[in-house]
């Protein structure tokens, strides 16, 4: 007699054109089980996006490892101002974690390593489960994640769930997810723990119930038939059962093994940049009227015109003036060039000497503040082509700049006090072109020098002065940022 063959598993397949989702009512009250696949990703963009998350999420302050589910508090409650969500990231490793429950709602947005990730649920509520423990295994529902996806969950509280991976491959991790608590009181809890939840103490692993262990045991020992339990796989670009699936899987997988091992060795940095309104770098349509560049090619055609400035309060400088505010911006163009504008320099240097112009490793507007030239100092050490201060002491002004084969200009340096407790940093530039080089020149670099070099070089140097010369709590209140250009009419 012969043995009947095994029959394959069939997959009855159905296309649609929106997010591939997949909806689990519960027999009780809970709410139903919904996810939804929303994008394919990179091959091996997740493993590579698993182990730099991993990284950050390891140097969190509210970091927790336990339950084989390392997790970050990201924001906490905030029940004061009637804020009962928090938010938290988790990751969950190549061997899954164990299956538990919450009392209140989840929802998580996630991307699946690059071998796949189950998500296992059971609908069977704790009295089903008391009455007749082999219930939480006939309400399963398995749920596949195929490689590097992105994918949302939304489950009601006291769910039974676990992430597993997919591929049997332990080297791939499940996923990582940023998970939204609605409502951290809601469910059945303690009073120790709504205290602690109030208090802002609580995190997931406080919040988790374990699956009994005569269910946790069973369900990993051979006598658990995971082929029986009813399985919806979703996927994006190949369906399930088919060589192109099996081909998609094995690319991802490789390269995600590459990629994951790039993201944990190469050292995940985040940068965080803000801007003050204090310290805006405004451009003007014309020089002020108190500008002593004013004086300086005015008998000659100007080709080019820019002003800039900064206005800051004048706490930061109540014992100084003018005069030596202007001194020490003139000292930072000289040691704490940006780097983005050296480099340009740098670049420029190169092209231009073949044409025999002058080159500087400072930026063109303070170039010649390397001049061998004393016969002019300012502050008896900056050497400068003209400089005043007015009367009252409250204004003081330099003149830098050059001549040379294809163009000449001046660049105006400007301290400020004004009347209201304000000072005005100011850095102006006139252009006159000596030939048609000069003005295809000038017209190459407007642009740049507009909307960076020149903000980038005065809000550098008024951050440097600030650092230098702030009085009242001698902390350095420097700002890597790049200019914010608000133009402004005089």
């Amino acid at each position: 007699m012969k043995q009947n063959k095994a029959i394959p598993t069939e997959h009855l397949t159905r296309v649609i054109d929106t997010f591939p989702s997949v909806h689990i009512p519960s027999d009780s009250k809970m709410l139903p089980i919904e996810v939804s696949l929303i994008a394919q990703l990179g091959h091996g963009a997740g493993n590579h996006l698993y182990e730099s998350i991993a990284s950050r999420q390891k140097c969190h302050s509210d970091f927790v490892d336990e339950l084989e589910e390392p997790s970050a508090k990201l924001a906490g409650t905030n029940y004061l101002l009637g804020d009962t969500t928090s938010l938290y990231s988790f990751i969950v490793g190549p061997t899954g974690h164990p299956f538990h429950k919450h009392a209140g709602h989840r929802i998580f947005t996630a991307v699946s390593g690059s071998g796949g990730a189950q998500l296992r649920f059971s609908t069977a509520t704790p009295e089903e489960i008391e009455n007749k423990p082999h219930t939480f295994i006939d309400k399963l529902h398995f749920i596949n994640i195929p490689p590097d996806c992105m994918f949302t969950v939304r489950f009601g509280g006291d769910t039974w769930h676990q992430f597993w991976p997919l591929s049997k491959n332990p080297i791939h991790p499940v996923f990582f997810a940023l998970s939204c608590h609605t409502d951290e009181l809601g469910g059945n809890l303690s009073e120790e723990m709504k205290r602690k939840i109030i208090d802002n103490e609580a995190d997931i692993p406080s919040l988790t119930e374990i699956l009994p262990s005569e269910l946790s045991e069973y369900i990993h020992s051979k006598a658990f038939k995971e082929k029986n339990v009813k399985t919806t796989t979703l996927a994006l670009d190949a369906p399930a059962g088919t060589f192109h699936r099996k081909v998609c899987d094995t690319v991802r997988g490789t390269i995600g093994v590459f990629r994951g091992i790039w993201g944990g060795w190469y050292k995940s940095s985040g940068y965080v940049s803000q801007t003050n309104d204090s310290k805006m770098v405004k451009e003007y349509n014309s020089l002020p009227k108190n500008s002593l560049l004013l004086e300086h090619i005015s008998n000659e055609q100007v080709h080019h015109e820019d002003s800039f400035s900064i206005t800051v309060n004048k706490s930061h400088f109540i014992e100084f003036d003018s005069q030596q505010l202007l001194e020490k911006m003139l000292e930072e163009f000289l040691i704490n060039s940006p780097k983005g504008v050296s480099k340009l320099m740098s670049m420029r240097n190169v092209i231009v000497k073949p044409f025999g112009l002058r080159t500087s490793p400072l930026g063109c507007p303070v170039s010649s503040l390397l001049s061998e030239d004393t016969s002019n100092l300012f502050a008896n050490k900056y050497p400068v082509l003209d400089q005043k201060q007015n009367e009252a002491d409250n204004t003081t002004q330099v003149i830098l700049g050059a001549n040379d084969k294809h163009l000449k200009f001046r660049s105006c340096i400007r301290v400020e006090v004004t009347n209201d407790d304000h000072i005005i940093f100011s850095l102006e530039n006139r252009v006159h072109c000596e030939n048609l080089f000069g003005r295809f020149y000038m017209s190459m670099i407007d642009y740049m020098h507009r909307h960076y070099i020149a903000p980038t070089m005065l809000r550098r140097c008024v951050d440097y002065v600030i650092s230098q010369m702030d009085s009242n709590n001698n902390t350095t209140d420097t700002l890597n940022l790049e200019p914010l250009i608000e133009k402004t009419p005089t």
